[in-house]
C-alpha cells in the first residue's frame, strides 16, 4: 500500500513536472527546493513546501528525489536539516538522477545506517516529455519496495520496470544515454545532410520519421533542429555531457570500447565552446551547420 502524502526534493524543471502529475493523480505533495522561487511556483500549482529535506521526511513516508549533482545529493542525505536527521525508519526513497553509481551508493548506505530505504530509479525521457507523462522509469533495489513504490512512479511516468538489485537503474540509464547521445547526434548529421542537399527540412522529418530510418530523438529533437528552437527547460547540453562522461567512465570500468559516443562527446564539447551549454541537444544540427559553412575552419571550428 501507499500513502497519498508524497515528499519530492528538488524542484527544477524534471521535479516540478513530476509533482505536477501527482498532484494531477490526487497525491499530497510536500517538497523542498533550495530554490525559493522554484518553492513559491509548486505552491501555486497546489503543493506545500518546507524549509529542509529532514522536513519532508517527518511528513512523507515515500519520498522522489530530483537532484542536479551528486554535492546536492550528498547535502540532501546528510547535510544540515538533511534526511538523516529524521531518522524515519520506514521512509523509503527513489532517488531519480543521473549520477555515478558509487555515489548513488554511499547515500543508500549512508540512509541504510539510518533505518531508510533508498531505492535507484533514473528516468529515460526529458522534462518535457515528463511534462506529458511519458518518462520511463529504471527501477532497481529491493523488489518489495520497488512494488510499493510503482503506483507513485507510474503516476509520473507511462512504464517502471524493476531491474534488479540496487544500482540496475543506473547502468541501463546510461546505456539508454548512450543511444539518446549519439541518436540526437545522427539525427542532427541526417537533417544538415538534407538542408545542404536542397531538400525540404520540414518534409524530410516528416518523411524521415515515418521511415525506418527514425528515431526517437530524430522525433522529439528534429522538429527543434528543423525550426532552430533550442529551449533549454527540457534538457541542455551541459546536463547531457555530464551524463556521456559518466557513460564513458562506465564503459571504461566495463572494459567496453565506445566509438561512436567518443565522437559524439567531441561534438558536445565543441557546442559548449561556441556558447550553446544552455540550449538543448538540439543544438548540435547547429554545430553541423556551422562545420558546413565554406571556411568554417577560419571561424575557429575544426
Amino acid at each position: 500500500m501507499y500513502d497519498k502524502n508524497v515528499g519530492l526534493i528538488g524542484v527544477g524543471n524534471m521535479g516540478s513536472a513530476m509533482a505536477s502529475s501527482l498532484l494531477a493523480a490526487g497525491f499530497d505533495v510536500v517538497a523542498h527546493d533550495i530554490d525559493s522561487s522554484r518553492m513559491t511556483a509548486l505552491e501555486r500549482a497546489g503543493g506545500r513546501t518546507v524549509d529542509s529535506p529532514r522536513e519532508v521526511a517527518e511528513q512523507a513516508t515515500q519520498i522522489v528525489l530530483s537532484l542536479p549533482t551528486t554535492a546536492a545529493l550528498r547535502d540532501v542525505v546528510s547535510g544540515d536539516g538533511g534526511l538523516v536527521e529524521a531518522a524515519q525508519g520506514d521512509v523509503v526513497i527513489a532517488e531519480t538522477s543521473t549520477l555515478a553509481l558509487a555515489d548513488k551508493r554511499t547515500a543508500r548506505d549512508t540512509l541504510s545506517a539510518a533505518g531508510m530505504t533508498l531505492l535507484d530509479c533514473p528516468i529515460s525521457g526529458t522534462a518535457g516529455q515528463a511534462r506529458a507523462g511519458d518518462i520511463v522509469f529504471y527501477a532497481s533495489g529491493p523488489e518489495p519496495s520497488v512494488q510499493a513504490f510503482e503506483p507513485l512512479l507510474l503516476a509520473m511516468g507511462r512504464a517502471a520496470p524493476w531491474l534488479g538489485e540496487f544500482g540496475a537503474g543506473i547502468k541501463a540509464k546510461l546505456v539508454s544515454n548512450l543511444l539518446v547521445a549519439v541518436h540526437t547526434m545522427a539525427a542532427a548529421e541526417a537533417l544538415n545532410l538534407a538542408t545542404r542537399a536542397g531538400l525540404e527540412p520540414e518534409k524530410m522529418l516528416n518523411v524521415l520519421t515515418a521511415g525506418a530510418g527514425t528515431s526517437r530523438m530524430l522525433e522529439v529533437r528534429g522538429p527543434m533542429m528543423v525550426a532552430g528552437s533550442y529551449p533549454s527547460d527540457s534538457a541542455t547540453i551541459d546536463i547531457l555531457a555530464k551524463d556521456v562522461g559518466l557513460i564513458l567512465e562506465f564503459a571504461d570500468g566495463s572494459d567496453v570500447t565506445t566509438p561512436l559516443l567518443s565522437m559524439v562527446s567531441s561534438f558536445f564539447t565543441a557546442a559548449g565552446a561556441m556558447g550553446m551549454a544552455d540550449n538543448d541537444p538540439a543544438v548540435l544540427a547547429e554545430v553541423y551547420r556551422i562545420l558546413s559553412e565554406p571556411h568554417a575552419d577560419d571561424k575557429g571550428v575544426s
